[in-house]
């Protein structure tokens, strides 16, 4: 068993384990995007900035703290605008260097940020296309 996670000591789990748990958080919070490409450092081909494929809208696609992926708004709001379920923080993984070498997109909970700190929304949450979504022909009310 070794430590899992971006964070120091997250868990120790087996690999099993660790996937099972880590799964069961991303379906909970909506970290279900696909990996951003990972380009070697010789490559210098283009890449467009990632789209949502429900809506075409622009993602910041980040790793979770538990090693999962979530697509997410390219603003920051008011944690006041954003309900509780929806709310994102980008976070530097600690590290020996001064210069950030990797930056993680972690819930917000435990403690309720005041109403005007900044959040970042999870994508799925401003989506207008996803499943009843009044693009996708749901009308309010479910009628």
């Amino acid at each position: 068993m070794g430590e899992r996670g971006r964070f120091r000591l997250l868990a120790r789990l087996c690999e099993k384990c660790w996937n099972t748990f880590a799964n069961e958080m991303a379906a909970t919070e909506g970290a279900t995007a696909a990996p951003r490409p990972d380009p070697g450092p010789d490559d210098v081909t283009w890449f467009e900035p990632p789209v949502c494929p429900e809506c075409g809208a622009l993602v910041r696609i980040y790793p979770t703290n538990y090693d999962r992926w979530v697509s997410l708004a390219m603003v920051e709001l008011s944690a006041k605008d954003v309900p509780e379920a929806f709310r994102w923080r980008l976070t530097r993984v600690p590290d020996l260097s001064p210069v950030p070498t990797d930056v993680v997109a972690v819930r917000v909970r435990g403690i309720d940020p005041l109403p005007g700190e900044p959040v970042v929304p999870a994508h799925r949450m401003m989506c207008a296309g996803g499943p009843g979504s009044p693009s996708r022909g749901a009308r309010p009310g479910g009628r």
